[in-house]
Order: structure tokens, then C-alpha cells, then sequence
């Protein structure tokens, strides 16, 4: 097995970070684990046929054992009994790292996945940050500005938990014997072998989220990949903790038995709100009108199917020993608009006390000014205790009716929502081909979670033919691309910046066009694979 790098990024300290070393331990996971990972993200598709065919999805009776034995999670490390409030946010530039480690937070969640655009430079320089940050080093200076960013040290700055990329995205500056490695463990690769021991003597870490998996034995190849990373670098086994989000409908399914296979080192579980909604479009896409979704915005956290799914969530957890973290309100302040930032305090605030009143340990906010709103909540409830794990829900049982009862979720589908839908996902790929993989659009925070349940929604209704409540018109491929075009031109106008819209907004048009078409062939599983291979387009190019 031979490795290789397209070239060392123009980053500080990237020769560091891509050290003979470094890569030599990468290629030592590929060599264990890659076959693995290539048969279990196979199964994902046979799997999914099966649901969408049965129209439905039910407790494993081969994991009855799991669900119904007696056994708890290790317990948590000191520095993760208390999460009541997270950041999350892309570990590159520094500023947004420095911002977030100094933001009052219990914990960051350093995203290089979703919030993140997987171009080489961010990925080097989102481990050459948590580095720096891992050892206090961590510091910026704006070369506009002159202005200069540290970290604090008058208060105790957030914990560190690094998110890598899911089992199915590539990295492709990396080839393992000519092909592209996986994104995952080049990123927990990287991380682990710079920052393990550092982490480790200061119990700090490391720790980890892990993205979008779908049934208990990819949790388990996570299991065995922490393992013999542990192995290799001398680190005791059970130092590392991870976090996992429940963000598919499958994984809804299946959280005693993500809990079990990870028991030696997980630390919780958390509820990926919007990829957990794509996701159930994506599987059940073909399988009729029972499972059309309203549109995006008007599906909260308290429909029925949603609440089905955090409460499970949360009795799961605490019945196990384990954390249940609460998911990201995408509402965010806007400090030269005091109206929005009112009305932004108020939805976040509604949707944290709901979570601290169910349970949950804690909970996600999007940007450093929502930190105090949420911990205040979390304060009333948890009063001088750290976690709510000791809150036991015996009352609540839920069944895979209830997790699958798409159809009493409330409002329409409507020409209204296609619209904005189609403003969003072209708006957000656009900026993802620039370097920016987390975007403010009309005072909410879109990431790729977001902009997966716009596409896929209108594939989903163009498939169906669903008529919009608001026209009376079928939602059909004409019609889309006839919105789509109007929304490009208004894009256009909002960028006044030709060169840009020709390098970032074309592409991800034609993008978007290209996977809202309702065709079988044009269904991607996940947006950002195909959008990913642009990057390695000579147009994206910072103008």
C-alpha cells in the first residue's frame, strides 16, 4: 500500500501536519479499515431500497439483546460531565476557532464536515488550528484590520470535540494506491496522531462527534478504529470519547445498539435535526405521499414525529449512562438589526427550554451571542447538578409508527416554499465552492444539512407529482426549472459581482438543476460529494 499528497497547501505549519509520520499512520488505517468501510457504505443502499419498498423501518429483532440487556456506557471524563451549552462551527480560519474557544461555551464542536468547505486548504488548516489550540497557541492577526485574536485566559475556554467528515466522502489530495482516501480518516487520522498524547496528559481529549451513520456496525468499525489508533500512539485504551448524532432515520432505530457498540468510548448521543430530515426524505423518497414532507420551514421540533424521536433520544440515553445532547436552532442574531436579533433570542429561547425540560444534558448554539441565552436555560433546570443524566423517562415509549408519522406533520407544500428552497441550496453551494462552508441566509445559519432537505425535497415532489397548496399548481421539472431560473437572476443581482457569479453561482445552478431533476439517475446520496469534485475545478479559485 503506497500513499500520496496532491501538494502541501500554502498553510502554516502544513509540512508539520503532513509529515512522512503523520501519513505513514494514515495509510496504517486505511490498510485496517478502508475494505470495511467501502462494504458497509454498499449495505447503506441495499438497506434503503428495503425501507423505501416496505415503507418502513423497524426495531432489529437480531439486536433484541442489546435493547433489553443490563449494561451502561463508561463513564464520562471530567471534563465532559458538563455540556450544557456547545458552539459549533468550522475549525478554519483561526478567527472563528479563537471566537468559539473563547466563547463562554462548555464545549466546541470543531466541525469539519458539514460547516466546512473540504477544500485542501481548509482541511490542513483546520488541523493546523486545533493544534495550535490543543497546546494554547492558538492566535490571528487580521492583516486588513491589524486587529489581533488569543485565546482567553481569564476564564476557562470551551473543550475541544473534533467532528470528521462521514464514512462517505473522499479526500482526494490523498491517494492511497492511486485512489482517493476517505475524508474520515484522514481527518481523525491527522487529529489523533498530532494531538492525541497532548490532549490526553491534560484530559482534554480527545474527543470526537461522529456524522451520519446508519446502522450499529459502522459505529462499531469506529469502535475498532479508535482502538488500534490507541494502540499504535501508546494512549490507554477508553481515552478517547465520542459523541454521535443521530441524524438518520435508520440510526433512530438503532441508539442502544450505537450506545453498546461504542460503550468503552462514547459519551452520548446527540439529535441532528436537519439531516435526520433529509435523511427520512432520501429513504423514503420514492415511497409515496404518506411520506411528503411540508415544506422545511414549517416543520419544528414539536411535530409529532420529532418529538417522537428526541424523547426517544433522551430516555435512551440517560437509561444507558450516556449524554443526550440537544440539536442546533438555526436562527442567529443579527447585531445591526436589533428587531431580528429580538425575534432570533426568542425563537432560541423557546426551542432550549423545551430541550432542558425534556431532559436533554445541553444543548447547540450557532453563533458565540446565543451562548448565555442557552445557558441560562440549562442554569434553571440543572440548578448545581452538571447533567440531567440521573432524569430517567420511563413514561415515554415510542414506536416505529410514531417515528415514521411523516403525514401529522403540520402545514403544506407549497410553490412558496419551492422557491426559497431552490434560493437556498443554490445560495449555499455557491458560497461552499468559495471556502465557506457555514453561511447566514435571511438570518438563519444554513449548512449542508439545510441545503440537502431543500434539494431533496423538491426531487421528492417533482417525483410525486405533489401540487402546491398555495397555487394549485403540480410541482413538476418544468416548473422548477422555470422558478430556478428567476432565483439565479436574483442571486445575480444580490452578488453584483460577475466574476464571482461565474466562478461560485453558475456551477452550483447547474448543480442544483442537475439533482432537483426527480430522475432516479440524478438522486445523489449526498449533495456535497458531487459538489465536492468541483473543487478540484480550475473556476473555484478565489477571485
Amino acid at each position: 500500500m503506497t500513499i500520496s499528497i496532491s501538494r502541501i497547501p500554502e498553510v502554516d505549519g502544513a509540512e508539520e501536519i503532513l509529515s512522512i509520520e503523520a501519513l505513514a499512520f494514515i495509510e496504517k488505517l486505511h490498510e485496517k479499515f478502508a475494505d470495511t468501510r467501502n462494504d458497509l457504505l454498499n449495505a447503506r443502499n441495499v438497506r434503503r431500497q428495503e425501507f423505501s419498498d416496505a415503507r418502513a423501518i423497524n426495531f432489529d429483532p437480531e439486536t433484541e439483546h442489546v435493547r433489553t440487556g443490563d449494561w451502561k456506557v463508561a463513564e464520562a471524563p471530567e471534563e465532559l460531565r458538563d455540556r450544557r451549552v456547545e458552539i459549533t462551527g468550522p475549525a478554519s480560519p483561526a478567527k472563528m476557532a479563537i471566537n468559539a474557544l473563547n466563547s463562554g461555551a462548555k464545549v466546541w464542536l470543531a466541525d469539519l464536515e458539514d460547516a466546512s468547505t473540504p477544500n485542501w486548504s481548509n482541511v490542513i488548516d483546520a488541523i493546523a488550528n486545533l493544534s495550535a489550540a490543543a497546546r494554547g497557541t492558538l492566535a490571528f492577526t487580521d492583516e486588513k484590520s491589524g486587529k489581533s485574536y488569543a485565546l482567553r485566559t481569564d476564564a476557562p475556554r470551551a473543550v475541544v470535540v473534533v467532528r470528521p467528515r462521514g464514512w462517505h466522502l473522499p479526500e482526494n489530495n490523498v491517494l492511497i494506491n492511486g485512489k482517493p482516501a476517505i475524508g474520515a480518516l484522514v481527518d481523525f487520522g491527522l487529529h489523533f496522531f498530532h494531538n492525541a498524547k497532548v490532549l490526553a496528559e491534560s484530559g482534554q481529549g480527545p474527543f470526537y462527534y461522529l456524522p451520519k451513520m446508519e446502522h450499529y456496525l459502522e459505529v462499531r468499525l469506529w469502535n475498532e478504529v479508535f482502538t488500534f489508533a490507541q494502540e499504535q500512539l501508546g494512549i490507554d485504551y477508553g481515552t478517547v470519547r465520542a459523541t454521535m448524532l443521530i441524524e438518520t432515520i435508520p440510526a433512530a432505530f438503532q441508539m442502544e445498539e450505537f450506545l453498546y457498540e461504542l460503550r468503552d468510548h462514547v459519551s452520548g448521543l446527540n439529535a441532528g435535526r436537519w439531516d435526520y430530515l433529509f435523511s427520512i426524505i432520501k429513504t423514503f423518497r420514492e415511497a409515496g405521499e404518506a411520506f411528503i414532507m411540508p415544506d422545511r420551514s414549517a416543520v419544528s421540533m414539536t411535530a409529532p414525529m420529532m418529538r417522537a424521536y428526541t424523547e426517544l433520544l433522551v430516555k435512551t440515553c440517560h437509561k444507558r449512562g450516556a449524554f443526550a445532547m440537544g440539536g442546533m436552532a438555526a436562527f442567529i442574531p443579527n447585531r445591526r438589526e436589533p428587531e431580528v436579533t429580538a425575534a432570533a433570542f426568542a425563537k432560541v429561547r423557546e426551542d432550549k427550554t423545551r430541550e432542558a425540560n425534556d431532559g436533554f444534558d445541553g444543548s447547540w448554539v450557532a453563533h458565540p451571542d446565543l451562548v448565555d441565552i442557552c445557558k441560562e436555560i440549562f442554569d434553571s433546570v440543572l440548578e448545581d447538578k452538571p447533567n440531567q443524566i440521573d432524569r430517567q423517562r420511563p413514561e415515554v415509549e415510542v414506536t416505529a409508527a410514531q417515528l415514521l408519522d411523516i403525514a401529522s406533520a403540520p402545514g403544506d407544500v407549497t410553490e412558496a416554499g419551492v422557491r426559497a428552497n431552490l434560493y437556498v441550496a443554490v445560495n449555499y453551494v455557491a458560497v461552499w465552492l468559495s471556502g465557506n462552508g457555514a453561511v447566514a441566509i435571511h438570518n438563519l445559519m444554513e449548512d449542508a444539512a439545510t441545503a440537502e432537505i431543500s434539494r431533496s425535497q423538491i426531487w421528492q415532489q417533482i417525483r410525486n407529482k405533489v401540487v402546491a397548496a398555495d397555487t394549485g399548481n403540480t410541482i413538476t421539472g418544468q416548473l422548477v426549472s422555470g422558478i430556478l431560473a428567476e432565483e439565479v437572476e436574483r442571486l445575480r443581482s444580490e452578488v453584483n459581482n460577475e466574476e464571482q457569479f461565474t466562478a461560485y453561482y453558475q456551477p452550483a445552478a447547474e448543480l442544483i438543476a442537475r439533482l432537483t431533476s426527480g430522475k432516479d439517475e440524478d438522486f445523489a446520496d449526498f449533495l456535497t460529494t458531487p459538489a465536492y469534485e468541483l473543487l478540484d475545478k480550475e473556476f473555484v479559485t478565489k477571485p
